[in-house]
Order: C-alpha cells, then structure tokens, then sequence
C-alpha cells in the first residue's frame, strides 16, 4: 500500500503555525514511507473563504518547501460528486430529510439544557418529528446522517492510542444545508476515500469530528484512514498560542527573517523528537520521523529558541540558500548588489553576527551603497581629532596597496600605520571602521575594506577626514 497523506487548511486566513507543523509532519511521514502528499483546500465556508487566504496558504508551503504532490484540490469545485454521495445516502435509507427551523432546534436545545440533558438532536423529539410529519415536497431541508443509534466507534490514534466513543453520544449531522450545499465533515470523507489517503494527521481539535467521519466512511463503504492527532501549541505562558504572542502567519516569519529550514527545523521538535538531537537537516528530518514519536502533550512555542535556530541556520547554511532568501529583503529596501562584492561573501563575513535576516540586511548596505552620513555616536567617539592623522597615514598606505587581500591589508594599511604612528590597534582600526562601514560595529574592518573594494575605501576614508577638519573648523 503507498501512503498517501494530505494537508487541507480552510482558506479563511493565513497559514498559521499551528496548520504549519500539521503540515510539516503530514509532508514528511509522506516522504518518510516513500508516499505521497496530497494539497486540498477545504472551501465550503464560502461566506469566509477568499482568494487572497488561498494565495497565502500556497505563498506559505511554497516557502517552507513542502511542494505536493497532487493538488491543490478546491472543495468547491466537487460539489456534484458530494451531492451524488448524499442522494445514495438517501436512497439507502443511510441519511434522510430534516425540515425542523432554525428556531425549532434552538428551542429544542433550551428544553434539553433546562432539563440537565446534553444538547443534541433528537430526530424522535415530538416536536422535530411533528416538523418533519408536516413537511411538504419543496418545503426547504437539510439532509442528515443516520448516525447508528448502537455500538461503538474505536480508533487506534497513532499519537494518542485507542480512542472509543458511544454511538449514543453522536447525533444525526447535517451533510448538505437547505442551499444544496454539502457540509465540512462529509466532503472530508469524501475526499479522502476519492484521493487515496492513507493517513490523516491533524489537530487534536478535529478528534471530535473523526468518530462522525467514520462511521460515514463505513456508510459509503470507504476504508478509514489511519488517524494522528497533534496536540496544541501553546505561548510561552501556557496559552494557546495567538497573535498576542506575536508572529503567528508563517509569512510573518519570513518578514521577520527566519529562515525557512530554521522554521521547519523548529516546528517538527514542536512535540516530536529524535533523542536529544536539536539541529536536523531536511533530509535527517525525512529519514528519522515517525508519527508515534509525537508527543501527547501540548507544546510551549519559544521564540528565543528560534532565534538561536535561526542563528545556527545563518551561520552554517550555504551562503547561496541564505542568499536566496535574503533577496526578499533587499528587494524591501531596494539595496542593488550587483555594483559590489559577491553577496555569498558577505553573508560568510556578516552572517555569524546576526540572527534573522532583516539584521543581515541591515548590516550589509554599507557593502553596496554609499552613505552620505556617520553614524552619530561611533563619529563623535572615533572621528575626532585625534584620528586625523592615522586616517591621514592610512589613507596614503590605502592608495599605495597593490594587493588587495585581507592579510595585505592588516599588515601594509593598519598594523603599518599604528607601527609608525607608535600607537594601539584601536587607535586605527576603530575610526577606519567607522569612515568604511559609517557605524561602530563590523566585522574585522580589514575583511571589510577588502570587500568594500579599493575605490570605496579610498573615497570613504576622504569623506572621514573632511568630517573632522569640519568638525574641528566648528568647535
């Protein structure tokens, strides 16, 4: 048998987190057992489901690089094959028409909440079964399921193990609506036994719904899917995570400069676990899952531990894959690199310092574009008067190196300078820092003014040494 897994969000919002891991765990136990992985959007919800929540699903998992395999396949567009299901239901004799108002069933509800009862729908009540007895042909209704009324619905959830509910405690729902539309919990069985799955993982908010979906499943004579309910993810105060704990659109991660591997790599230790190994490759992550080494119990979501990730990530991926997602931010800033270093070389130089994406792209304008200022403070602190003359020398020494290396330049420009001046490394290299980059902070300002190039350093250092003449002419 291939396994076949899918990933179906409602398209009434943005791919969060939460739908983010299902899907992570849904496309690697696919790619674990060499099956395949399936994309549906659920859109029956057709008062709240809009083509912008569609785009950012695919943005999303296209993003996060989950491509799939099939799909994606639109609810919407399978209407007829539901409502062809739903009238041999009819015809079996397995769902039948409900003509009880709105307000009946809500009045029905009062009566069974007065009475300590559980609300729920009771198609024998006198008063929905004296609604249906007075029904004429026409008359608007809604199809429901003919739940079996004895036995037992029993699953062997793979996260969670045997799972047993009383059929007594199911009611008859409702599987197309008076407009003819066919409901959530139908069209998934639907689907699922039209699209071969194999396995559904999901959130263990849909445990509810999965003794309902299969005695569906069981009713159109479908086989049931193994099932893998992931706990919740909470904030890092214990509630269920929300926006208030922050980014929690899988595209907001990407504005906050993450690193989709970063993501991913946090997202899949978000309740599942391989010993005490933290960092996975893509490919180790495929090998190693397995769904019964889901935890569960809900997971804290820890944005400093991320960060560290992301971190790792920077550092340590091919500056090529980070160069790739880097391009969105400069793109944000309209920073052009093409007049500059390579830009895999200045991420190798820049990158161990910064934790997302949007830091390493503020850090390295000063590789592509000239500035017109310093930075306040570093200029007040480094480019005094003091630091004319090591400029001055530096600036000669600068003009004078044919060879444009790093090494050349610590020891022909910057250790030759606090030689014949008699003075400390800081001395030279902080203000030489500052007239290069604009700023106080950098990496080994000589690896910097080999990447910055000859002519920039020059024409910086100039712009350095006018600032002070200024500066003191002022004073």
């Amino acid at each position: 048998m291939t396994v076949k897994t899918r990933f179906a969000p409602s398209p009434t919002g943005y791919l969060h987190v939460g739908g983010a891991r299902t899907a992570l765990y849904s496309w690697l136990y696919a790619k674990n057992q060499g099956g395949e992985f399936v994309l549906r959007i659920e859109d029956t919800d057709l008062e709240r489901s809009t083509q912008e929540a569609v785009d950012a699903i695919l943005e999303g998992m296209s993003w996060m690089g989950m491509e799939w395999d099939e799909g994606p396949y639109y609810q919407t567009k399978r209407f007829e094959r539901y409502n062809e299901l739903v009238d041999q239901l009819l015809a079996q004799g397995k769902a039948y028409k409900c003509y009880a108002s709105k307000e009946l069933l809500d009045e029905v509800r009062a009566e069974q909440e007065a009475n300590k009862e559980m609300p729920r729908y009771d198609a024998n009540h006198p008063k929905i079964k004296a609604a249906n007895e007075a029904a004429k042909d026409g008359d608007a209704c809604v199809i429901r399921f003919n739940n079996p009324k004895d036995g037992t619905v029993v699953f062997d959830d793979q996260i969670r193990g045997r799972i047993e509910i009383s059929n007594d405690q199911l009611d008859d729902l409702i599987i197309r609506r008076t407009d003819g539309s066919p409901t959530y919990n139908f069209c998934v069985v639907v689907d699922d036994w039209d699209m071969g799955i194999t396995h559904v993982v999901r959130g263990e908010d849909h445990i509810n719904n999965t003794p309902r979906q299969i005695n569906i499943y069981q009713a159109l004579g479908a086989p049931v899917p193994v099932f893998a309910h992931c706990a919740m993810i909470l904030g890092d105060d214990g509630a269920k995570l929300s926006k208030r704990h922050g980014a929690v659109s899988v595209m907001q991660y990407r504005d906050e400069g993450y690193l989709p591997n970063a993501l991913n790599n946090y997202l899949v230790r978000l309740g599942w676990s391989h010993g005490d190994q933290e960092i996975f490759s893509e490919q180790e992550m495929i090998d190693l899952f397995s769904l019964n080494a889901i935890s569960k119990s809900a997971s804290a979501f820890n944005t400093d531990k991320l960060l560290w990730l992301n971190n790792h990530y920077i550092k340590n991926s091919d500056p090529a894959y980070v160069a790739k997602y880097l391009q969105w931010h400069l793109d944000q800033r309209a920073l052009k690199t093409d007049n500059g270093p390579a830009i895999t070389d200045v991420i190798s130089l820049v990158g161990e310092r910064c934790n997302t994406l949007v830091e390493l792209a503020d850090q390295i304008a000063y590789f592509y574009q000239d500035f017109s200022e310093f930075e306040a403070g570093a200029a007040k602190k480094h480019l005094r008067g003091v630091a004319k003359q090591p400029l001055e020398l530096a600036l000669q020494k600068v003009e004078q190196l044919e060879d444009w290396t790093t090494e050349s330049i610590k020891q022909n420009v910057i250790a030759a300078v606090c030689e014949e001046l008699e003075i400390g490394m800081g001395k030279v290299g902080m203000p030489l820092r500052v007239a290069v980059t604009g700023g106080g902070q950098s990496p080994s300002v000589d690896a910097v003014m080999e990447l910055v190039g000859k002519e920039r350093v020059i024409a910086r250092i100039k712009m350095a040494i006018g600032f002070i003449v200024e500066r003191e002419a002022n004073a």
